[in-house]
């Protein structure tokens, strides 16, 4: 493995050394694009639409002259409908990231929607992930390549993508949590009535909102309700279509059975509405509304520590003890996603074939992939990147160290970017792509995390009053540490396989449940009563059955299971490739 990595790390410094640049700092370097265009960025991901704004922008128009105009599906109306309607119309957008499983990959290329990158990136830096490239590609009947997958990784599919905090985790108001003598809880079920203290406590918050312990949103609804499906990995499942699966494969749950764990967060969800714990504009907002009411103080729980914690947990607030952290449910066992070498092909980024400057977005996209690009674009998350060197951070004698800028930033205080940098505060510059190239765990061209807060010069800061708390409290630096050190971490190993392409009348019947599901899922967290329930949930199950629920969870199972097989497979692929290192 040492010598794998001398030699990847030797690549990427050589690379380095070539990547075209017209950056702040660079003026021996002059942008190579003269003509300014505007690229429409079909974006399946993200969550705010229109043009990018900000310090991103500025590092993008230098480089590049050019500009991002982000189309949301997420904002605009849903994924499928807007995708089929640019698709008919033969222009997805000038760059692509959607999703490439059920044969959505190829039937882009053969509508003839991308281009083949491939002459435009074969001696590019982005190839030193040329197997996760290629085997991506490999799905497709046609040569070339015509997507890159996300989060590619170079670690074992056995170690988890996430670190210091995971991806999932029941996250509360630690301040209020620890005013109630850190009361213990047993099950799922015990939070409710922890989180109605909470609320006790702080009924209101500092802008005078009223606060509730959830908040949903509806933008990221696909084959579920996906706030049903957040707890859900608590015990170590994720969904794979209507079915939730272990990460260790030993049980497969179809999701509207009535003893299956997404029923039972339906009615944890219920019960918490009953206790007046769940926000009634949840139906309605969207996630930047959602986002928003984190900033304010006036949610106290969260399944994401990457949503909750760079919102609220502001250096003034840690500094007074308030913040979120992780709290223990003592029989929870948290789905932790493993690394993959072929990347995340269920999401992935092309060019479109209508695009005016291929050569140049081949460009773009191979820096996203590099080291300076992956910091830039995804400094917007707890366990995110740096964002630029010399405005965020700069390498110090023992490595990398936070700017006094950086530490504000990236610590939760939105302040004014400098001038030199653009405009406007640091959030209303954070890039909007919501894309990672690659896994959150990876090293730079020099050995070092890009995560900023697995950097010694960070860990080794004062520790704020909320952190050195829950230190003392749960004994270990960090949740991920927590998790480990007591068996509370489940990881799915990583792999690259995707289903295979749905017939066009299999995909009818999923659009058909699916929709059935979101709508009585919704409803019946809403209900009247337990009655009015139960009621629903009796004629959800009715529909979909009638509309041939059960011949899609048999594919469901069926392809669940080949995906576990492929990771298991993954790790075994790993393994004999380490010790063919190990014995060159």
């Amino acid at each position: 493995m040492k010598k794998g990595w001398k030699k990847t790390l030797a690549v990427l410094a050589l690379c380095s050394l070539v990547i075209i640049s017209c950056a702040p700092g660079k003026k021996e370097e002059e942008c190579p694009y003269e003509d300014f265009i505007v690229v429409d960025v079909f974006d399946s991901l993200a969550n705010v639409q229109g043009i990018q704004s900000g310090w991103f922008a500025k590092i993008v128009k230098d480089k590049f002259n050019m500009e991002l105009n982000i189309i949301a599906p997420n904002v605009s109306g849903g994924g499928d409908t807007l995708f089929e309607v640019r698709s008919a119309a033969g222009n997805l957008g000038d760059l692509i990231i959607c999703p490439a499983e059920n044969g959505a990959l190829q039937d882009m290329v053969t509508a003839g929607l991308l281009i083949d990158m491939e002459p435009l990136i074969k001696d590019r830096q982005i190839m030193r992930f040329e197997s996760a490239i290629r085997d991506l590609n490999g799905s497709v009947s046609q040569p070339g390549i015509y997507a890159i997958p996300s989060e590619v990784s170079l670690n074992s599919p056995q170690t988890p993508m996430e670190d210091p905090d995971p991806i999932y985790g029941p996250y509360v108001r630690w301040d209020l949590y620890k005013k109630l003598g850190y009361p213990k809880m047993d099950t799922l079920e015990d939070l409710l009535p922890v989180l109605k203290q909470m609320q006790e406590l702080e009924p209101t918050s500092e802008n005078g909102d009223r606060t509730y312990a959830f908040s949903f949103f509806k933008d990221w609804d696909s084959n579920l309700m996906n706030a049903v499906k957040q707890p859900c990995c608590f015990y170590g499942y994720d969904e794979y279509g209507f079915v939730l699966v272990k990460a260790d494969s030993s049980d497969y749950q179809s999701i509207i059975e009535p003893d299956s764990l997404y029923m039972r967060v339906l009615k944890l969800y219920f019960d918490a509405n009953q206790m007046g714990l769940v926000d009634p504009e949840s139906s309605t907002q969207s996630y930047e509304s959602f986002e928003n009411k984190y900033k304010e103080g006036q949610i106290l729980f969260c399944t994401w520590p990457w949503v909750a914690q760079p919102a609220y947990n502001t250096e003034a607030r840690v500094k007074e003890g308030k913040g979120f952290m992780m709290a223990d449910i003592n029989d929870m066992v948290i789905y932790s996603y493993g690394c993959s070498s072929a990347g995340n092909q269920k999401v992935v980024m092309s060019i479109g074939s209508q695009a005016e400057d291929p050569k140049r977005l081949a460009a773009f996209i191979d820096w996203l992939y590099s080291p300076e690009g992956i910091r830039s674009n995804r400094a917007q998350t707890s366990g995110g990147m740096a964002g630029p060197e010399g405005l965020c951070w700069e390498y110090g004698e023992d490595g990398p160290v936070l700017t006094d800028f950086g530490n504000k930033a990236l610590m939760g205080e939105d302040v004014e970017v400098p001038g030199e940098w653009g405009s406007g505060t640091w959030s209303e510059g954070i890039s909007t792509l919501n894309y990672s190239t690659v896994a959150s765990c990876e090293l730079d061209d020099k050995g070092y995390p890009y995560a900023y807060l697995l950097w010694d010069s960070v860990r080794n800061m004062d520790i704020s009053p909320l952190e050195q708390d829950w230190r003392d409290k749960m004994g270990a630096d960090s949740a991920m540490e927590y998790l480990k050190k007591n068996n509370k971490l489940l990881v799915s190993p990583g792999t690259g396989y995707m289903a295979p392409q749905e017939n066009s009348e299999m995909s009818a019947i999923r659009r058909q449940c699916r929709k059935v599901i979101q709508e009585y899922s919704w409803n019946m967290v809403f209900a009247d009563d337990e009655q009015e329930f139960n009621r629903l949930y009796d004629q959800m199950y009715k529909e979909v059955m009638e509309l041939g629920y059960e011949t899609m969870l048999e594919v469901d199972l069926q392809n669940a299971k080949a995906k576990e097989a492929a990771r298991w497979e993954a790790v075994e692929r790993f393994e004999e490739n380490n010790r063919g290192a190990v014995t060159n």
